[in-house]
């Protein structure tokens, strides 16, 4: 699966000017870590991760796994070799390919310099700054079953303020952040190879090809009615670490572990 890990994250500045949005931490651990460890639970466990914006950190955690993620003993001056201490993790037997995808590159252009890495008629595609308890097995399989070109997962919207209903001048009800009737995309999708041929060498993806493919027909909605929380702000970095500091990371539940599946 495809991993797009390029963007600038200029909406959180605080976190995201000496690194890339990909390695701001919830938990003590990158967010790119829980989005492919719930990927990996499922049997998906080779990724593909398209770099961009300082692309060199996202080069230096993956080359240096272990010791950046688990604790480790050696002996000063004598051999390099690290005794370490835990058992490993979910993401350990993990293929990961690291390509430099271009600093300014859309997420189109993203796809388009990955694509010899994808041998499979179809795969997935996920930005690296949002979590979800998705099953994506099921999303797979429900791509699957409709035959098309592409699959978007659809959550519903939650509205930024709260919602009033008026009579006159007077309030009859008040809901705090309800859920909308709109549907918005949460930023896991499947394409067949195919969707490759419709998309230019730049661009972004979801400007086109995928309006054309909706016109078309070809676009189909898994809906997730779980847990999704990107983290596009400071103040949804501040959420998500508070989740987890209060042990309510809905996105982090115990997975099984799967046979592994196909890219």
């Amino acid at each position: 699966m495809v991993i797009l890990c390029g963007g600038k994250g200029t909406r959180l500045r605080e976190e995201t000017e000496y690194k890339p949005k990909p390695m701001v931490e919830i938990g003590g651990r990158p967010i790119l870590w829980h989005v492919m460890r719930n990927f990996a639970l499922q049997g998906f466990r080779d990724f593909v991760i398209c770099l961009g914006y300082r692309g060199d950190m996202i080069r230096e955690y993956f080359l240096h796994y272990r010791a950046m993620s688990q604790d480790f003993t050696l002996q000063l001056g004598g051999p390099s070799d690290a005794r370490y201490e835990d058992l490993g993790d979910e993401l350990e037997g993990c293929n990961v390919t690291l390509v430099d995808t271009g600093e300014e590159t859309g997420t189109g252009g993203r796809l388009k310099r990955v694509a010899p890495y994808l041998r499979d008629e179809w795969f997935l595609v996920s930005y690296g700054d949002g979590v979800a308890n998705l099953d994506a097995a099921g999303l797979l399989d429900f791509h699957r079953t409709h035959g098309r070109l592409a699959t978007v997962t659809a959550v519903r919207a939650v509205s930024r303020f709260g919602v009033l209903e008026l009579a006159g001048d007077s309030v009859t009800s008040f809901s705090e952040k309800p859920l909308l009737d709109d549907w918005v995309s949460a930023g896991f999708f499947v394409f067949g190879r195919a969707f490759l041929d419709r998309i230019g060498d730049d661009g972004m993806f979801e400007r086109d090809p995928l309006p054309r493919l909706a016109h078309e027909g070809e676009l189909h909605a898994f809906k997730h009615e779980g847990f999704w929380q990107p983290m596009d702000t400071y103040r949804e970095y501040e959420l998500l670490n508070d989740l987890w500091a209060s042990g309510k990371a809905l996105w982090f539940k115990q997975l099984e572990r799967v046979e592994p599946r196909a890219r």
